[in-house]
Parts: structure tokens; C-alpha cells; sequence
């Protein structure tokens, strides 16, 4: 198999999906990256900015960069934590509010994506999905 082609297909399809993301979030004013961010911390509650970049495989400096601008926007606060270099973030009563609009928005962009695929495929491709990458232990397995 030609794995040259199915990554540049995959990377392809990422772009694709991010652009148009990133179209349907403006109305929130918010970008992908943001929206990740809040994703996480309604599935996983307040977290540290730490275990944030951790687990979003993202450089901790980029991370910091849109954690301030969610704060500014008033998506997200940041405190201290146990010492104070560590910062938890939780989102903000208005962001709680928000998010389930902003969720049900991108739900239906995600089903265009997805119309094509039997409920069997749509669980299958997030196994494979899963599975893609070198077998390490990372945030994920620690949950």
C-alpha cells in the first residue's frame, strides 16, 4: 500500500474539515484550536494548563497564547494551583452556557462529514484512529 497517499488523503481531509470548522465557529468567534480547548475541559472539567498542552500534543508556549485570548474573550479563567507556577483553567458560567450551542452548531458540520459512513464505519474509523500512531504511554492511557 502506497501509505504516502493516505497520509496526504488524510491531511487533506483534516484541512478540509479544519477550514470549514473554523468558518462555522466565527459566529462564536472562536477557532479550532480554541474549541478544542473548551471541548476538553467540558469533557474533563478544570484542568491544569499543563495537562492541557499534554494532552492536546501541543507546545505548552501555543497552548499559553490561546489560553489568553479565551480569558480575554471570556471563554475560560485561569487561578492558581498548588504552587504558583500552575495555573488551572476551568471554564466561565458564560462559556457553560455557550457551549452547548456552539456543539450543536459544529454537530451538524460533522455530520456532512460523516453521512456516508454506516454507524459500523463511523466506530470503526475512530478505532483506527485510535490505533494510528507509535504505541507509547501518553496522557490518554492514563485515564
Amino acid at each position: 500500500m502506497d501509505t504516502s497517499n493516505l497520509f496526504h488523503t488524510l491531511n487533506q481531509k483534516v484541512r478540509l474539515f479544519s477550514k470549514e470548522l473554523n468558518e462555522q465557529l466565527q459566529e462564536y468567534g472562536l477557532y479550532t484550536a480554541q474549541w478544542t480547548i473548551l471541548y476538553t475541559l467540558t469533557e474533563k472539567g478544570p484542568m491544569t494548563q499543563t495537562d492541557i498542552w499534554q494532552y492536546l500534543k501541543v507546545e505548552a508556549p501555543t497552548v499559553t497564547r490561546t489560553l489568553v485570548r479565551m480569558e480575554a474573550s471570556g471563554w475560560i479563567i485561569r487561578r492558581h494551583g498548588a504552587d504558583k507556577r500552575e495555573r488551572i483553567v476551568e471554564l466561565t458560567d458564560m462559556a457553560k452556557k455557550t457551549f452547548p450551542l456552539v456543539k450543536k452548531s459544529i454537530q451538524t458540520m460533522e455530520q456532512q462529514y460523516i453521512m456516508q459512513l454506516t454507524e459500523l464505519e463511523q466506530q470503526q474509523l475512530l478505532f483506527l484512529l485510535e490505533k494510528l500512531g507509535p504505541k507509547r504511554n501518553d496522557f490518554n492511557e492514563n485515564e
